[in-house]
């Protein structure tokens, strides 16, 4: 099995491992505390450090579960890092959701960490923009929290590279903590954002990816060629948004192809999804996700992908679904 390679976030000082954990749609819906214990920890024996988690993700119960598996493992403070990402909120009321004020915010995070059971989380992210609220407002109260302690970095998720931009330069102006790092999705099918949006971004401000849905919500797996396999992510209730996507067969050329590919590497069409995200260098890491403890094994497996992968696999990669 290749090592674990770790990278810096961005231009910060702390390294991420190329392969991480993260908790949307599986913890509560598909995983509970036990499940989540086997998994973080298969995961640790591989190198992962960093475990991604949200606010939002089953309305605060995913970061419930990660909170009690943590503990349960019981591993040094030090040695993980783990995020939370706010906007949506919990509650319904007209100031604590969808939503970046800074009274959102000031308490949202104290929410996170008492579930969490952590006194601070290491990256936590604004999981949309907030067009009605003055970026500037949201700039300072995500660097308070930095400064309080409550979290070592921020930054954004989804957000357009005009607003990272200029949030980064409210906060350079006025000498504030800048957003380090976003969270786009990223993937061979969905490729923009990361590859001509943010191009500029990498070494204008140091931007750093923490990339999700690097097999396309399992689109990449082959698994939904033949429709929506019982108990898989397109069939959980609440998901239907996902099925016509998975199931549109304007994508079954190219998946021919990278089942072709996976073939060749004797590897699956999952793995080779996955280190294609990898080989990006501007990715600092590739948010996976697993219902069962298995699906932990095979994804690390990527990492042997990667090494096998040659300047022509990864050109024929290049050329799918675009």
């Amino acid at each position: 099995m290749a090592d674990m390679p770790y990278r810096r976030l961005g231009t910060s000082g702390v390294k991420v491992s190329a392969l991480s954990i993260g908790s949307w749609v599986t913890y509560d819906n598909q995983v509970a505390v036990d499940a989540a214990v086997e998994q973080m920890s298969a995961a640790r024996e591989y190198g992962v450090n960093f475990f991604d988690n949200a606010e939002s993700y089953a309305g605060g119960r995913s970061e419930t579960i990660m909170g009690k598996a943590l503990r349960e493992l019981d591993w040094p403070r030090w040695s993980y890092l783990v995020s939370t990402k706010l906007f949506w909120g919990i509650h319904d009321d007209v100031n604590m959701s969808n939503t970046l004020n800074r009274k959102y915010l000031s308490q949202a995070i104290d929410g996170s960490l008492e579930r969490f059971g952590l006194d601070h989380v290491d990256l936590v992210f604004c999981h949309r923009a907030d067009p009605d609220t003055p970026i500037e407002e949201t700039v300072w109260a995500m660097s308070d929290m930095v400064s309080q302690g409550k979290a070592t970095y921020w930054g954004t998720s989804e957000w357009t590279a005009d607003e990272i931009r200029a949030a980064w330069m409210i906060a350079d102006r006025h000498h504030l903590h800048k957003p380090v790092m976003e969270q786009p999705q990223y993937n061979l099918v969905e490729r923009r954002k990361v590859e001509q949006e943010y191009a500029r971004l990498y070494d204008d401000i140091g931007l750093g990816l923490t990339t999700f849905s690097p097999l396309g919500s399992g689109l990449l797996t082959g698994k939904y060629l033949d429709g929506v396999p019982e108990g898989s992510r397109g069939a959980l209730e609440g998901f239907e948004w996902l099925q016509e996507r998975l199931t549109d067969e304007s994508y079954h050329q190219d998946l021919g192809t990278l089942k072709d590919i996976a073939d060749g590497l004797d590897a699956s069409m999952a793995q080779v999804a996955l280190a294609w995200v990898v080989s990006n260098p501007h990715v600092s890491t590739v948010i996976t996700g697993a219902s069962r403890v298995e699906q932990v094994h095979e994804n690390m497996a990527a990492l042997d992908v990667l090494e096998a992968m040659d300047d022509d696999t990864k050109a024929r990669l290049d050329d799918l679904f675009t």
